[in-house]
């Protein structure tokens, strides 16, 4: 491996309040890291011992919980989930009755829609590719550009989107309360309250639903132990991965969807690959250092997943993995360093949960009509 001189460049710093100084100097260190990463791995030595590197691995990595996790003012129960396996499926949540949160977040596809932008409403595109759904809950924030503090937050988006669903709060009450079937499930999931039909329920018992999709994989199971859940080649490429300094970025349960970076660390890619007209966090903070910077991606199910990045235009995982090797480490990775990353990126391949399609509540004379009218932006 031969790795190319670091240039510094701007990196999120997490808390809000940070200065512009101290951005600065965390992303100048970052950098100064994973070049230093890069270069060890250069003169790496002999290939580590299971248990070392499972001690290692342990360090950066958590495997996916057995059980749904806790969430943040809303309790996960059975009536709540098939509340919100409903609405999730539901395309009547839209304005033209056509698009449901399963259009763009695919549970029979990865998760995803498999397209570099999703397709809304009036066959518009979004703007950035569609993240997987699986998994999601681990994420810290939602979104490439983490707008959305969790799940809940993030449900309420699309349905407003004039891209996407292009519906309204009110439009989509009215539609629930025009169906007694729904009422009814409001009510078993919101015991207690005088009105449960509301959008923040909604987006609640979406939110419970999509915390269910959890996808344990052969790595889960390799770091709680198990020595034959992953091939020789996938354990290589683990060592590759920490060797590298890839879990510099993608760490925790999802080996990422937890801190902010920028695209391009050490070499911008291209235009192609990053949109000059998108970028990214800066949407959202309009502070300058949080140009071109995004969360970094889950890794998770990733082979099903394609196309890559938030421009979604790269659709050969080997292309990815080369690309994110040069921009964001400054290494030209080897073609054997390439198929090991590439294979232990394939142990991250989890079970998806068996996922049955709802019976959906019937229509009523009350249920507003579907309309296909695009809004001016």
């Amino acid at each position: 491996m031969q790795v190319k001189e670091a240039r510094d460049r701007p990196r999120e710093c997490r808390g809000e309040t940070c200065d512009l100084r101290t951005k600065e100097a965390r992303m100048k260190s970052l950098t100064a890291t994973l070049a230093g990463s890069a270069a060890a791995f250069a003169l790496a030595s002999p290939a580590m011992a299971q248990d070392e590197l499972r001690d290692w691995a342990l360090d950066m990595f958590s495997p996916v919980p057995a059980t749904v996790p806790a969430l943040e003012d809303n309790i996960v129960t059975p009536e709540k989930v098939d509340l919100g396996k409903a609405l999730f499926f539901d395309p009547r949540m839209s304005a033209s009755g056509v698009f449901s949160c399963n259009s763009c977040h695919n549970v029979g596809t990865g998760g995803d829609d498999n397209m570099p932008t999703s397709v809304g409403h009036g066959w518009q595109t979004g703007p950035r590719n569609s993240p997987t759904v699986f998994n999601a809950v681990f994420n810290e924030a939602q979104f490439w550009d983490g707008r959305a503090a969790d799940l809940a937050e993030q449900a309420k988006g699309p349905v407003q989107a004039g891209v996407e669903m292009a519906n309204t709060p009110d439009n989509v009450l009215a539609t629930l309360n025009s169906m007694p079937e729904y009422v009814e499930w409001f009510e078993a999931s919101f015991p207690g309250e005088d009105d449960p039909v509301t959008f923040d329920n909604f987006a609640k018992a979406i939110e419970a639903f999509e915390a269910t999709l959890i996808t344990p994989a052969p790595f889960d199971a390799w770091l709680n132990g198990n020595d034959a859940a992953m091939t020789e080649e996938q354990v290589a490429g683990l060592e590759t991965f920490l060797q590298a300094g890839c879990a510099s970025c993608h760490n925790g349960v999802n080996l990422g969807g937890n801190g902010y970076y920028p695209f391009g660390l050490v070499e911008k890619p291209g235009a192609e690959i990053l949109p000059e007209g998108d970028k990214g966090r800066y949407q959202v903070t309009e502070t300058a250092v949080d140009e071109y910077v995004f969360r970094a991606s889950p890794l998770r199910n990733i082979t099903e997943t394609a196309p890559y990045f938030h421009s979604g235009v790269v659709w050969d995982l080997r292309t990815a993995v080369d690309i994110m090797a040069s921009s964001q480490l400054g290494a030209d990775l080897s073609e054997q360093e390439i198929d090991e990353l590439t294979a232990f990126l394939g142990a991250l391949t989890g079970e998806v949960p068996e996922i049955t399609y709802p019976m959906l509540p019937a229509e009523t004379a009350e249920t507003p009509r579907p309309s296909s009218e695009v809004l001016p932006n």
